[in-house]
């Protein structure tokens, strides 16, 4: 996702995915379910795709470009050329623009009446170099996914992760020039759920080790990105914590030789389907759910600024240096 301040640098949340090659389901134990095949999450690409076009043509820089911070990038592009890169380095349209067009803005929202775009803005990108980070990491992470469980609770995951990170971003980043945009906070949001598959169904995992610190590393790394200016990181953190609950809700399997033991002879002792720490686990994540969404939402709309509650937090989002100050992100 990116945050885009207006006459300033876009502030790209960076993707959620960057070591494609050390998947911890490599390490998975097949059973005898079904492969669904993959449809929704090309569909998400497809329409974050035209999404960006539309907005491109509605940005129409040769016309609304005043000139003050150059030419627009790629003229012969016509109406799809990109805004000045003084003004977007990301290749892509203007704060105006993401504004016109639905992106996150914690004044509109609360006092506009205007909570679609909690939602909106995930399918929002601030350039080319964004959009195609975010593509590419929903392709490696939501396929195999969507290929393990099926279309509905992958889109589910997805959407509602996308929403949390709206959610906590608000609370949290409420500059009135603030605009965010992008679909990271849902790709950490499926991260997030990666990491509770594993652990939900710990006994199908044959190198379980390996698959958890694979994924913990990248993991980490997404979220250390997220400390640099000009990121958003509670956006990542909100999809994060989302997916990582949903995940133990939506995610769980039989336990390993549940399904063999059902040929047994008659009278044999057949597994149970589920463990009794997977059922635990999902009571607990759906009440955690349930009670992070309803307090996130109820917060928000009475205005509560979340860095008044937490003096801290926004180190979580920039840690200033001597190389950087954090001054737009905080």
């Amino acid at each position: 996702m990116a945050d885009l301040e207006g006459g300033g640098p876009p502030k790209a949340r960076s993707n959620g995915y960057n070591n494609h090659n050390n998947h911890p389901n490599q390490y998975y134990v097949g059973t005898s379910e079904s492969s669904w095949t993959s449809w929704l999450v090309p569909m998400f690409v497809v329409a974050n795709v035209v999404v960006f076009i539309v907005t491109m043509f509605v940005n129409n820089c040769p016309k609304n470009n005043l000139g003050f911070e150059g030419k627009c990038v790629a003229r012969f592009l016509g109406r799809l050329s990109f805004e000045p890169l003084k003004e977007n380095p990301l290749f892509g349209p203007s704060s105006d623009t993401l504004e016109k067009m639905g992106g996150l803005q914690w004044y509109k929202v609360v006092h506009g009446n205007e909570a679609w775009r909690l939602l909106t803005c995930i399918w929002l990108h601030a350039g080319v170099i964004h959009v195609l980070a975010n593509m590419l990491s929903l392709v490696f992470i939501g396929i195999r996914l969507e290929q393990q469980f099926g279309f509905v609770r992958v889109g589910i995951i997805y959407l509602l992760s996308g929403l949390g990170g709206s959610i906590l971003s608000a609370l949290f980043l409420q500059n009135n020039n603030n605009i965010s945009v992008g679909a990271s906070g849902a790709l950490f949001g499926l991260l997030g759920a990666m990491l509770s598959e594993l652990l939900t169904n710990w006994s199908i995992y044959t190198n379980k080790a390996a698959a958890l610190f694979t994924l913990v590393i990248i993991i980490a790394i997404n979220l250390a990105v997220g400390i640099l200016p000009h990121v958003d990181n509670f956006a990542h953190i909100g999809g994060f914590m989302s997916g990582f609950l949903l995940g133990f809700v939506l995610l769980f399997r039989p336990q390993f030789g549940w399904m063999e033991s059902r040929n047994l002879p008659a009278g044999a002792r057949v597994k149970s389907k589920y463990k009794a720490y997977q059922v635990v686990l999902c009571v607990l994540a759906l009440a955690l759910v349930i009670v992070w969404y309803t307090v996130g939402l109820v917060m928000l709309f009475r205005g509560e600024n979340g860095n008044e509650h937490c003096s801290w937090c926004h180190y979580l989002s920039c840690v200033p240096t001597k190389h950087w100050k954090c001054n737009n992100t905080s």
